[in-house]
């Protein structure tokens, strides 16, 4: 069997650290989802050891060379995330703040992060037992299969007591069960699509991170859509669904990503109806990666896109909560009811962003300053960007990251296909700022540092007591990350371990200077917003020390998994 020391790296060991400090602020009212995240980060551990230490498992998926499989880490992140949440609505609830129906939408959340988590589980866990039977496993410990069957009984268990705790309708239940089961199921696929489609792009965890949380993100809008076409009735899983803090800005980001996450499909489909009637064939016919596609083509892509924007989004946004008034001009409405502060916000950001593009790339091409000191500079102007917003605009970030997302998504879409005339240009500035993390077909690095500081402000949309709370992406990635790697690679000689590149320097300055940044944003919030946080700054280092550890021994992108692990923290 494995040693002690085959178990508990250093990334187990924080993971370890985290989730107890969670179950430490479980109330007894959430017993069965304590349980749960137990279930899971014993589950995920078990098959993380199995599929690292079986080159069998790993060939079948190009993950991202240099990096763990990650298992563990993204089982009991969003589960984790989702409890932390429940927790601290099921504080105000007990209050009388909030409604029960706060409550009721958070854990079906919770419950559907642990499907999606327990689902790629299971899979793994099959596949072990499907390699274990080659010869290129016989010398492992063969997982035996009664222990994945024991795994799923109890976490159905869970879920079923959970469910009935909260209606006598064994209807309900069962309806709870298939739709957590379909959570799951949807998840198993997505991955497989993810890392089947851009190898190396990722790793296992990363997938599965990446994978859950769509599934979770688009949910609720899957639900509404099957509720609209009368395929799913008005069940207390859909009333849950229909919860108090899905908005307009909320609806309309949901509509507008989940279009263009499909707009590859629509585009190739056109693409293969041009091509099927012999038009322009030299120009739209699909061509390689790698390769430049002609102007015909790239006038199929605009003009796709056009239609997608401006008729496909809106009509589905129509259709899900029937909006009296076009998108745009919703839009358009929402920024000018504060002009003066929103106009000059927007102005604010365009100025920040060019100086910043123009510097940067020009550094890049004329000065020995290294990639990774570059990469840092851009976390420091999200600093500049969303800290102000977050302060005194927090409802129209919200509206602005998804119009940042959504732009980031159309320019990766044009930089991948060569779509004509700044594919080309975009894949040459793009390139200047990627690292062994970015795979010759997708760069992620910018989609992370977006996701990581949005995430936690959507996240904290509706109700939130936790002033820091919308904070914990900017404070981790855009102070915390970019102190420790500019101190580490500049002063720091102590490293966590023999093979990796992090300090023990770096990881101090980059707790400490989050910290000290705490100190100043928490008097600047109490005047601004009238908040009081005169306690709880025990649990906050606890809480800067886990993630600064996290980031110091995981070899996962830490752009997306620190800032949900500190977001998580902050909750508490």
């Amino acid at each position: 069997m494995f040693g002690l020391l085959d178990l508990w790296n250093g990334e187990r060991v924080v993971v370890f650290l985290f989730v107890s400090r969670i179950l430490f602020s479980v109330p007894s009212a959430l017993g069965y989802e304590g349980v749960a995240l137990i279930l899971l980060a014993g589950s995920g551990l078990v098959v993380e050891i199995f599929v690292e230490n079986s080159s069998a498992v790993l060939d079948q998926f190009k993950t991202r060379s240099g990096a763990s499989s990650g298992i563990l880490l993204a089982t009991v992140t969003l589960p984790s995330l989702m409890l932390s949440r429940l927790i601290q609505v099921s504080r105000a609830v007990s209050d009388h703040e909030i409604g029960p129906e706060w409550f009721s939408y958070f854990s079906l959340q919770f419950w559907a992060a642990c499907s999606c988590c327990f689902g790629v589980v299971s899979f793994f866990y099959f596949i072990l037992q499907y390699c274990c039977n080659s010869t290129s496993c016989l010398h492992l410990p063969r997982p035996r299969a009664s222990i994945c069957s024991l795994f799923c009984m109890v976490y159905v268990l869970l879920c079923y007591l959970s469910s009935a705790k909260k209606s006598s309708s064994d209807w309900y239940v069962i309806m709870n069960l298939a739709w957590l089961f379909c959570y799951g199921l949807a998840t198993v696929i997505l991955m497989k699509h993810i890392v089947r489609t851009f190898p190396s792009s990722a790793s296992i965890g990363e997938a599965l991170l990446v994978s859950s949380g769509m599934i979770l993100y688009f949910g609720d809008l899957f639900a509404n859509v099957l509720s609209k076409m009368n395929l799913i009735s008005q069940s207390q899983i859909y009333n849950s669904l229909e919860h108090g803090s899905v908005n307009e800005v909320s609806t309309i980001v949901q509509g507008v990503l989940a279009c263009l996450l499909i707009f590859p499909i629509f585009y190739k489909l056109v693409i293969q109806m041009l091509k099927s009637t012999n038009f322009d064939t030299a120009e739209v016919q699909v061509v390689h990666r790698g390769m430049h596609r002609g102007i015909g083509s790239s006038i199929v892509f605009y003009a796709s896109l056009f239609i997608t924007l401006t008729v496909v989004a809106p009509a589905l946004i129509y259709f899900v909560e029937d909006f009296h008034m076009h998108p745009v001009l919703w839009v358009l409405g929402f920024l000018f009811k504060e002009p003066l502060r929103r106009v000059s916000l927007c102005l604010y950001w365009v100025f920040v962003v060019c100086v910043s593009v123009f510097r940067f790339y020009d550094i890049s091409k004329n000065s020995r300053t290294e990639r990774i000191l570059l990469r840092k500079y851009y976390h420091l102007v999200a600093v500049l960007i969303f800290v102000p917003a977050v302060i005194f605009e927090p409802d129209f970030l919200d509206l602005a990251f998804g119009a940042a997302l959504a732009a980031f998504l159309i320019l990766e879409m044009m930089r991948v296909w060569k779509i004509w005339p700044f594919g080309h240009m975009l894949h040459q500035f793009m390139n200047a700022f990627t690292d062994h993390r970015d795979s010759e077909i997708l760069i992620v690095s910018h989609f992370s540092l977006l996701l990581g500081c949005a995430i936690p402000k959507w996240m904290s949309s509706g109700f939130n007591d936790r002033p820091l709370a919308p904070f914990a992406g900017i404070l981790s990635l855009g102070i915390g990350d970019t102190m420790a790697s500019m101190v580490g690679h500049k002063y720091g000689v102590l490293r966590w371990s023999k093979t990796g590149r992090k300090t023990i320097e770096g990881t101090a300055a980059g707790i400490t200077s989050v910290l000290a940044s705490c100190s100043i944003l928490v008097p600047v919030l109490a005047a601004s917003g009238g908040y009081i946080y005169s306690k709880h700054w025990a649990s906050l280092v606890a809480a800067v020390t886990l993630t600064g550890l996290m980031e110091a021994y995981t070899a996962q992108l830490d752009n997306a998994f620190i800032p949900l692990l500190f977001y998580t923290l902050l909750c508490l």
